[in-house]
């Protein structure tokens, strides 16, 4: 398998694995992801050079936000002094399913964010997706604090702030990295 930029050919597939993500998690129980993601938004995030996909053959297989802002009133001023780099919409195709492709994910953001400068990989998920935050925790991060506070509709309350983190390091994930090379952080 190798991991590449997105394109915008690619914004099409990136807001059907949205909504397979959200079917599969409604029928979990979970009502994360419910809501349509906003196409244009999605494809500033490509543009900007901070989507990844994994391609298995011809078939898309994976996909990763990478980014180093974090959404606003989840981090401290002090965390965010930090390097660090951010991962938001880790989605894995159902048929792909059940290979830990989202923990190579993981490995590849890791070292990525590493290659970047970074000391810490950090991410926020769904307050009450429990089995999620069980999955991160199980790939070596550890959990920060839950903000419920301060959401980005109107300051109510907070559905994506479950904050863990994991040191950066080398990983070899495996993948065949046809990435662009990561851009240095810019220090605080």
């Amino acid at each position: 398998m190798r991991i590449c930029n997105a394109t915008s050919a690619d914004l099409s597939k990136l807001l059907a694995f949205r909504e397979e993500a959200a079917a599969w998690l409604g029928a979990l129980g979970t009502d994360q992801w419910r809501r349509p993601y906003p196409a244009d938004r999605l494809l500033a995030t490509i543009e900007a050079g901070v989507v990844f996909m994994v391609r298995d053959g011809d078939a898309t297989a994976a996909t990763i936000t990478l980014t180093p802002e974090a959404e606003d009133g989840l981090w401290s001023d002090a965390e965010l002094s930090e390097p660090s780099m951010f991962v938001n919409k880790l989605t894995v195709a159902r048929t792909h399913a059940g290979q830990d492709l989202g923990g190579r994910l993981l490995d590849w953001a890791g070292d990525r964010a590493h290659r970047s400068g970074a000391t810490w990989l950090r991410l926020d998920a769904w307050t009450t997706n429990e089995p999620l935050q069980r999955y991160y925790l199980r790939h070596g991060f550890e959990h920060v604090r839950t903000v419920t506070e301060g959401g980005a509709v109107n300051g109510g309350p907070r559905v994506s702030g479950w904050l863990a983190q994991r040191a950066t390091q080398p990983v070899n994930h495996k993948f065949v990295d046809e990435t662009t090379a990561p851009k240095p952080l810019r220090r605080a």
